[in-house]
Parts: C-alpha cells; structure tokens; sequence
C-alpha cells in the first residue's frame, strides 16, 4: 500500500525568494496620489470594447479584402494590448503609469510571436508578406548599393564633415546617452562601445556600410556620438542620484501651475537605484553574467543592420525606426530586471520581460541566418573567429580593471577609515575631541556645502 504523500512545508527562503522576484516583476505602487486611475475598471473596459468592436464591424466597408485584412490586423493587436494591460505584470517600473509597461510587455510578446512565425516561412512568402505590409517595399533599395563608403578618406573638409551630422548622427548620440541611463556604469558603456566599434571593422565584408573613414570612426563616432552621449547620460544619473525624491499627492497642491508641474512630473522615475555592476567579491557566476550581457548587447546590435540588410529596407523606413524604438523600450526594463538578477543573491530567476527579449535577441539573429544564406556564405570565417577571440579577450580585460579598480578603491576607503579611527584632532574625517565641537561648526560653516536636490510637493528645492 502506497504511503501517503505529505503536502511539502513552505519555507522562509522560498518566501524571501518570491518576494524578490515579485520586485523586479510585479512592482506595485506604493503611494496612490488619484485612486481613479489604479482601480481594476474591467466591466467598463469590457462594455467599451465590445461596443467599438460591434461598432467597426458593422459600419465600415468591407469590399476591399486587403483593408480587411490590415484593419482586422490592428484591432487583434490593440485587443491583445487591452488583454496585457489586464493580465500581463507591471515590470520593475510603475511610471507614468503600470498599464504602460504591461502594454510594453505585450508589444515585446507580439513581436517575439512574429518572429516564430515568420522563421517556419519560406523567402518568397517572407518577401510577399513584406509586400503586402508596404507595397513600396518592391522597389526598395539597400543604402549600401547606392552609396559608397570610406571613400576618399583624405579629403576633409567641413562641407564633408557637416554632411554626416544628420538625424542619423543625433539618432547615434541619443542612443548612447539612454544606454548609459540603462547601464549607468562608464566602464561598461566604454566597453561596449569600443567592442562595438571592432565589430564593424571584422564584418566589414558582409556589410559595407560599416566602412568608415578614421576620423568618421574616431572623432565623429567613438568621441562625439558615442562619448557625448555616455557622457549626457552619466550626468543626468548622478543628477537623479543626488535627488531626494518626496512625492506629494496632487491634491495636495493647490495652485494650478503646481498640479500641472507636478503631473508633468509623473513621467519622470519615481525613485533612483544607484547602480554598483561590480563587487570587490564578485563571485565568477556575477563576472560571467557581465559577460553574457555584453555579448547579448553586441548581438542585438548587429541584427539592427543585418535585418534591414537582408530584407532589404533603408533605415529610414518604419520597419527599422519601429523595430528599434520597441527593441530601446524593453531594453529599460530587461535591464533593471537582469541587473536584480545578478546582483541580487534571493533572486534566483529572471524577470518575464527579460527572458522575452533574450529570446527576441537569438530569434532575430536566426531569422538573418536563414534568410540571409546567401550573405553569409560569403563569410570569412577568420574574421568572425578573429571578432570572437577578440571580443572575449577585451571584454574579459575591461573586466578584470574593472574589478581590480573596485578592490582598490575599497583598501584605500577602509585605509582612510583605519586613519579616522586612529585620528584625535580635527582631520579630513572630521572628528574632533568633545571640547572642540563648537569650533569645528565655526569652519564647517566656513567650507563650501555640496547641495543636494530634492521634489516636494511637486516642487524642486534646494536644501544644504
């Protein structure tokens, strides 16, 4: 006779664990300044969308069968929308507003369906669905077949300078400065972007708009548009940081310049993380993950240019600026959730937005191997070996600074720390004998103060 199957007992751990990863997946908000926008609202949302649904069903024309189907297309991704804001976890972030981030998770889910469906065709199917989404797509043309690249690489002149400063080139600076808002690290932004940059030099062969002229490459990518904006972001982090964020409820402002500040304010975070990727006990597990974010990094990087390369589209069109706002969207939260992950020891999964994107990288990356078969035949294998070797080897060095510039920078604080204890007169540490305070005050009033910001009640003020 079979014994009886007790029900396990739940543990501490499993409970601690469950709530950490309810932080980074479910994040809920804490203080509610208007109920009316938190509350579930699912009869009503019900009742209007069945009656806009009855409402286009019956009123439109349904003679042309492409508008059928396009239209029919739209409304069963905004339904979907509608189903994630009901279902899908809020994400690590609850500004503006939760039902923001949840339609963000259910846009990444939408796309991540795309691609499995799209790697079970063929390329003629591939090309008539192109076709049917833009019929202007069958006269599209890559860039790199009618444009030339670092051509004449002598010849420079301020015409020819200005001319690569366009929308593109303000695209590149933007895009670093988010990711150094997203990575908030300069050795790891630094990292990415010259392991980025030895990436266009190895598959130069296979894309040649990754020819590039010296001071294009250098001045023009790696310090302006790549150091500017690291640079932009890294500032506006240590401006958050310095914030101390108290937040008041609307209705507790009275005047209307105050509410209107104060709602604008809403798009802003609610509160900063200060952002530490590396530990002077960095075990090999967390150095590794470091590793497989970079590496993850470069490979959504490169399907941004082989994607349009293989299914032949120009930068320009909506298919590449829409797939790349998306891609930077949920880079925010796949960021926050991974960082937890890492860093965090009763953390023990990943978050779901995450694991989409994770799987969205490699799904794109065999979607451009499949398609592109003709492209990559032409590879040179010594060069992807050559990127391969040197990608490990200069990421595996920046780590190991980085790392070793964490140690030293903890000796020389616990140093300092050994001084102060040590110390029985007015020093650098401030601590002074007992009969001595009043003094100390006199010259601390003396010294310049480091002023720190702060939002009350919707207002930023300034306090010593």
């Amino acid at each position: 006779m079979a014994a009886a199957v007790t029900p396990r007992t739940p543990r501490k751990d499993d409970s601690n664990h469950r709530l950490h990863f309810r932080m980074i997946n479910e994040q809920q908000v804490e203080d509610i300044c208007i109920d009316f926008f938190y509350k579930p609202h699912t009869i009503t949302l019900l009742t209007a969308t069945v009656l806009s649904l009855m409402y286009f069903a019956f009123t439109r024309d349904d003679k042309q069968s492409d508008d059928n189907l396009r239209v029919g297309l739209l409304v069963v991704v905004s339904f979907f929308l509608v189903i994630s804001v009901l279902a899908f976890p809020n994400g690590p972030f609850t500004r503006p507003h939760p039902a923001i981030w949840r339609m963000v998770f259910g846009l990444s889910v939408l796309y991540f369906l795309f691609l499995v469906f799209l790697i079970f065709l063929n390329w003629e199917q591939v090309k008539t669905l192109m076709y049917w989404l833009d019929p202007n797509l069958r006269y599209a043309t890559r860039e790199a077949d009618i444009m030339e690249y670092a051509v004449n690489c002598t010849v420079i002149t301020w015409e020819r300078i200005l001319s690569h400063c366009d929308i593109f080139a303000f695209g590149h600076f933007a895009g670093w400065a988010m990711k150094a808002l997203l990575i908030r690290s300069y050795s790891l932004c630094w990292t990415i972007s010259i392991t980025w940059d030895l990436s266009e030099l190895f598959f130069m062969h296979l894309l040649p708009n990754f020819a590039e002229c010296w001071w294009d490459q250098v001045i023009l990518d790696i310090l302006l548009c790549n150091g500017g904006g690291i640079w932009m972001g890294m500032t506006v982090c240590r401006f958050l940081e310095m914030r101390t964020y108290h937040w008041a409820s609307i209705k507790e402002i009275h005047t209307t310049t105050g509410k209107i500040k104060r709602a604008v304010l809403q798009f802003t975070p609610a509160s900063w993380t200060y952002v530490r990727w590396f530990d002077p006990k960095s075990s090999f597990q967390r150095l590794a993950g470091i590793y497989f974010f970079m590496i993850l990094w470069q490979l959504t990087e490169l399907n941004t240019f082989f994607l349009k390369h293989i299914f032949i589209f120009q930068a320009s069109h909506p298919l590449s600026w829409c797939r790349i706002l998306l891609i930077g969207v949920i880079t925010a939260p796949t960021v926050r959730q991974y960082y937890a992950y890492l860093t965090d020891t009763q953390c023990k999964r990943v978050g779901t937005q995450c694991w989409v994107f994770g799987a969205i990288a490699f799904l794109e990356a065999l979607a451009c191997v499949k398609f592109g078969h003709d492209l990559f035949s032409k590879t040179q294998i010594r060069y992807v070996l050559l990127w391969l070797i040197c990608l490990a080897l200069i990421t595996l060095l920046c780590l190991y600074g980085m790392v070793w510039y964490e140690q030293n920078k903890m000796k020389s604080v616990s140093l300092q720390s050994e001084d102060c204890d040590d110390s029985s007169v007015v020093n650098s540490c401030d601590l002074v004998p007992d009969g001595t305070a009043g003094q100390t005050e006199s010259l601390r009033s003396l010294q310049p103060t480091k002023r720190r910001n702060r939002l009350v009640n919707g207002r930023g003020g300034k306090r010593q």
